[in-house]
């Protein structure tokens, strides 16, 4: 059990702390990325590719050791457990389709885990290393993607991230009905306070998420089908 001191705290100073690196390394990636290109942008792209897998394979190595097992935590069923290999794909290949994964996961799912996070353990502890480091470099990734390198969503993609994220959702769900787990909260509510609350009880709050979540992700999706019908009427 960890001691009262040692428990993370929902807007307390690490927390605090963790978002303010985010937004200064979110400005600072978004610029970096704007103005990279060639063999500068190859180099960099794989370089952040290969720094995601340094941070986040050890980490989830570490899980499944017997002093951090945990069935409820540990394996990578969590959706950030997808997103950091599709952000790696997409740096890695400037794949359209994982680009656009990482983006409308990133910017929707994993910032809402940044704000709310479900975390008893501060820093420095590994899983705390382990979330805010997967946390930060899905986000970051998703920004450098899009807004810096303009690898653009289209509704192609769109859809196919809608049905992969449904095939994950039925995935979990399953699994945690048998195993008596609940990786992406799809089976109930998560113990910290999340936006989920606000959202009714099982099993309304999962059809109401996918609901909005489809939506929201829609509306992030269509400025970037405008540009792109705008380029090819100038072009």
């Amino acid at each position: 059990m960890l001691a009262a001191a040692d428990r993370f705290e929902t807007y307390g100073p690490s927390h605090l702390t963790v978002l303010a690196i985010f937004v200064v390394g979110a400005v600072l990636i978004v610029v970096a990325g704007r103005r990279m290109d060639g063999t500068a942008e190859q180099t960099v792209r794989r370089t952040f590719a290969g720094a995601i897998l340094g941070v986040t394979v050890p980490l989830q190595i570490l899980q499944l050791t017997p002093d951090e097992w945990n069935l409820q935590t540990s394996l990578p069923f969590q959706l950030c457990d997808l997103a950091w290999m599709f952000a790696v794909h997409a740096l890695w290949t400037r794949s359209r389709l994982t680009a656009t994964i990482t983006y409308l996961w990133g910017i929707t799912l994993t910032t809402q885990g940044m704000l709310t996070p479900d975390l008893a353990s501060d820093f420095p502890e590994a899983r705390f290393l382990m979330f805010w480091g997967m946390h930060l470099l899905i986000v970051w990734a998703s920004l450098f993607l899009v807004l810096g390198l303009r690898i653009l969503p289209t509704w192609h993609t769109y859809r196919q991230t809608v049905a992969i994220t449904l095939a994950w959702a039925l995935s979990a769900y399953l699994f945690n009905v048998v195993a008596g787990t609940n990786y992406g909260y799809l089976n109930r509510l998560p113990k910290n306070a999340s936006l989920l609350d606000y959202l009714g009880p099982w099993p309304l709050f999962v059809v109401l998420e996918i609901a909005i979540v489809a939506v929201v992700w829609a509306l992030l999706t269509w400025p970037w089908t405008r540009e792109e019908v705008a380029r090819a009427e100038t072009a």
